[in-house]
C-alpha cells in the first residue's frame, strides 16, 4: 500500500493548500495524487479495493475540476489572489516550487522588476530564474530586466548580463537590461497575465553555510528569509504583451 498512502500524503497536502486558498497550488498536488490513484486501480486485482480507489478518485477529480473553474472565474473577474508566507529558516521555496506551474507553453514574454539583481549572487539568482524559465515555457522570445547599477561592480554586472544575453540566444531568446534609480517594486509579469511579487524579490535565499552543504546547488534545500509571495493575475498584461 506505499503507492497509495504516497498517494494519499500528496492529496492531504492539497486539502490544506486548498482550506488556505491557495487554489493552483493544490490543483498541483490533487492532480500529482490522482495520477498515483489512477494507475494503482488499473492494476489493482482486489475488486472491493479497486471500488474504493474508484469513489477516492471521483471524490478529488470533482474537487479538482470546481477549483479549475474557481480559477478561471476569478481570472475572469480579476479578482485572483494567492498568498504564500515564507518563513524564516523555512525550505522548500525554489522558484520552481514557488510559480513553476505559472510558466508554460503560454509564456512569451517575461519582465523582471527588480532593484537588486546587482552583486555576483544576486545575478546567479536571475541566472536561475532564467534557467528555470528555458526549460518551462517553450514559446519565450523576450526577457527584460529592470533593475538598478552597482557602483562598486558595474563592470562585472555589465559582463555578466552580457553573458548570460548571448548564451540566452542560443535558444532564441532575447535579453532585454534596463536601469533604473528610482525602481522599488519587485515582481516577475508573465505574458499570459500572471504576476509573482515576492516581498524581497529573487534574493530571499540565506547564504548557504559553507561550500558543501545541502542547498548549494538544491535551491528547495536552501533556508530562506522571511517574506510574502503575492500572486495575482491581469488581463491587462496578455493584452500589452499580447
Amino acid at each position: 500500500m506505499n503507492i497509495e498512502s504516497a498517494a494519499i500524503n500528496i492529496i492531504k497536502r492539497g486539502v490544506e493548500l486548498d482550506t488556505k486558498k491557495r487554489y493552483t497550488e493544490a490543483l498541483v498536488c490533487y492532480q500529482e495524487g490522482l495520477q498515483i490513484l489512477v494507475d494503482k486501480m488499473k492494476s489493482e486485482i482486489d475488486e472491493a479495493t479497486r471500488t474504493y480507489l474508484r469513489k477516492k478518485v471521483e471524490e478529488y477529480m470533482k474537487r479538482a475540476e470546481a477549483i479549475k473553474k474557481l480559477v478561471i472565474q476569478q481570472k475572469e473577474a480579476g479578482q485572483f489572489h494567492e498568498l504564500v508566507h515564507i518563513e524564516n529558516n523555512s525550505t522548500g521555496h525554489s522558484y520552481k516550487t514557488l510559480f513553476g506551474r505559472f510558466l508554460d507553453e503560454e509564456v512569451q514574454y517575461v519582465v523582471v522588476e527588480d532593484p537588486y539583481i546587482r552583486s555576483f549572487h544576486q545575478c546567479q539568482n536571475f541566472l536561475r530564474l532564467c534557467e528555470l524559465l528555458v526549460r518551462s515555457c517553450s514559446n519565450l522570445r523576450h526577457l527584460e530586466l529592470i533593475t538598478s547599477r552597482d557602483g562598486r561592480s558595474e563592470g562585472d554586472q555589465r559582463e555578466w548580463f552580457s553573458n548570460l544575453s548571448s548564451d540566452l540566444t542560443k535558444y532564441r531568446v532575447k535579453l532585454i537590461v534596463k536601469y533604473s534609480e528610482t525602481l522599488h517594486d519587485r515582481q516577475i509579469i508573465l505574458s499570459s497575465g500572471w504576476i509573482i511579487k515576492i516581498g524581497r524579490g529573487l534574493d530571499f535565499f540565506k547564504a548557504p553555510e559553507n561550500k558543501f552543504c545541502l542547498g548549494v546547488y538544491d535551491m528547495d534545500l536552501r533556508p530562506c528569509h522571511e517574506t510574502t509571495v503575492d500572486i495575482v493575475h491581469s488581463k491587462n498584461v496578455k493584452q500589452s504583451y499580447g
